[in-house]
C-alpha cells in the first residue's frame, strides 16, 4: 500500500470515528424528551433511534453535496486539510460529550474543516457566502423556528385536552411521542449521516478518486449509516440528561409538541440542502415547549451555558483544526498525519476514563438533576 492509499485510508477511518461520535453525542437530539417523560424505556429509546438514523442515511445525498463542494474549495483541499478538521470535530465532540452540553457536532466537522483549509491555503479555500447562507445563517434561525412552533404546539396540546383527564392525556401523548421522536431519529439520519458523507466524498476528490460534484460511493453511504447508527445506540447518556432533565420540566405534550417541531424542521433543511445543526432545533424546540406550557420551570443558566457553547463551537473546533494541520504538516507526509491520529486516540481515551469516574447511564440518566455541572444524589455532587 502507498503512502497516499494508506493516508485515504487513516483519514476515512477518521471520518468514520467522527460520525460515531456525531451519534452518541446526539441521540439526545431524538430520545431525550422521551426518555424524561417515561414514553420510552432508555435502551429501547437508543435502539429505536439507531436503526432509524441507518434507515434515513439512504434516504437523500443534498447535504454531502453541501459539504463536499459548498463550504470550501474542493480543488483546494488535500487529505490532511480533511483529516486535520475531523480531528477539530471529534475533539470538541468529545469535550462536549463529557461536559454534557448539546453542542452542534455539524458546526464541530464544519468549523475544524473550515479551520484547517484556512491555515493550509488561505482565505481563497473558504467559501465565505457558502458558510453565511449555509451555516450560520441557519444556526441563527433555525432554532428561533422551532421553538416558535413547538411553543404554539404545547399551547395548542394543552388547550385541546384541557377537559381531558391528566392520566388519559399522558398516556395519548406518550403514544404520540414514540412516533414524534422516530421522526426525528430519521431526520437526523437523512442530514447528519450525509455531512461525514460528504467528508469522506471530498477525501476521494482529494486523491483523486473521485470526480468533483459526483454522488458519494454505495460504500460510503452505507459505512456512515453503519457508524452513526453504532454511535446512537451506545447512547450520549450525559447530553440526554441535560436536554431530558436541565432545560425545562417536560411533560409528555411538551414532549411531543417540541419532537414534532424539531423533525419538520430538521427535514425541511435536508430537502433543501442545508447542514442543519439538530442540536440547535432541538434545543430550540424544547425551550419553546417551556415557554409554551404556562408556569413551566425553564433552567435559564444551563440555556444560557449551552449558547456560549455554540457562539464558540466553529472558532474552537476551526483552532483545533488548524493546530492538527499545523502539528501533521510540521513533521509532514504520512508519519505526520499518524503521528497526530495517535494524539487523537490519546486523547479520546482521557476523556473516556474521566467520564468513567462519575458515569452517567441508562439506570441513572432520569435521576433528578438541578441542571448545574455536578448533578446532585441526596444533596451531594456526584460528578459530571
Amino acid at each position: 500500500m502507498d503512502g497516499d492509499t494508506l493516508l485515504l485510508v487513516t483519514v476515512v477511518a477518521t471520518a468514520l470515528a467522527f460520525d460515531f461520535t456525531n451519534g452518541f453525542h446526539d441521540t439526545a437530539n431524538a430520545m431525550a424528551t422521551s426518555i424524561s417523560t417515561g414514553a420510552l424505556r432508555p435502551k429501547v429509546a437508543v435502539a429505536v433511534s439507531a436503526v432509524l438514523n441507518f434507515v434515513g442515511a439512504f434516504l437523500s445525498l443534498s447535504v454531502a453535496a453541501t459539504i463536499a463542494s459548498g463550504i470550501v474549495d474542493s480543488g483546494a483541499i488535500t487529505l490532511t486539510v480533511v483529516f486535520a478538521g475531523l480531528v477539530g470535530g471529534i475533539l470538541w465532540n468529545l469535550l462536549t460529550w463529557y461536559l454534557g452540553i448539546p453542542s452542534s457536532s455539524s458546526h464541530a466537522l464544519i468549523g475544524g474543516v473550515v479551520g484547517a483549509a484556512l491555515i493550509a491555503d488561505g482565505t481563497g479555500a473558504v467559501n465565505g457566502s457558502g458558510v453565511v447562507s449555509k451555516v450560520i445563517l441557519p444556526a441563527l434561525l433555525a432554532p428561533v423556528a422551532a421553538g416558535l412552533v413547538a411553543g404554539l404546539g404545547t399551547y395548542l396540546a394543552y388547550k385541546i385536552t384541557s377537559n381531558v383527564s391528566q392520566n388519559v392525556r399522558d398516556k395519548g401523548f406518550k403514544a404520540g411521542q414514540i412516533g414524534s421522536a422516530s421522526l426525528v431519529s430519521l431526520a437526523h439520519g437523512t442530514n447528519d449521516a450525509q455531512k461525514t458523507m460528504g467528508i469522506i466524498a471530498l477525501a476521494l476528490i482529494a486523491h483523486g478518486s473521485l470526480d468533483e460534484g459526483a454522488d458519494p460511493p454505495f460504500w460510503v453511504i452505507a459505512s456512515c449509516a453503519v457508524a452513526i447508527s453504532l454511535g446512537t445506540y451506545m447512547g450520549g447518556w450525559r447530553v440526554i440528561r441535560t436536554l431530558g432533565k436541565g432545560l425545562v420540566e417536560i411533560q409528555t405534550p411538551q414532549g411531543f409538541a417540541s419532537e414534532g417541531a424539531s423533525a419538520s424542521v430538521i427535514l425541511a433543511s435536508s430537502h433543501f440542502g442545508y447542514p442543519l445543526s439538530t442540536t440547535h432545533v432541538v434545543s430550540g424546540s424544547i425551550l419553546g415547549s417551556g415557554i409554551g406550557r404556562r408556569l413551566a420551570d425553564v433552567h435559564w443558566s444551563v440555556a444560557g451555558r449551552m449558547a456560549t457553547a455554540w457562539l464558540v463551537t466553529l472558532p474552537a473546533a476551526g483552532l483545533v483544526g488548524a493546530l492538527a494541520w499545523k502539528g501533521a504538516d510540521l513533521i509532514g507526509g504520512t508519519a505526520g498525519v499518524a503521528a497526530v491520529f495517535v494524539l487523537l486516540v490519546a486523547c479520546a481515551s482521557a476523556f473516556y476514563l474521566a467520564a468513567r469516574k462519575a458515569p452517567v447511564n441508562s439506570e441513572n440518566v432520569n435521576d433528578e438533576w438541578t441542571g448545574s455541572v455536578a448533578p446532585q444524589r441526596d444533596g451531594v455532587p456526584a460528578g459530571v
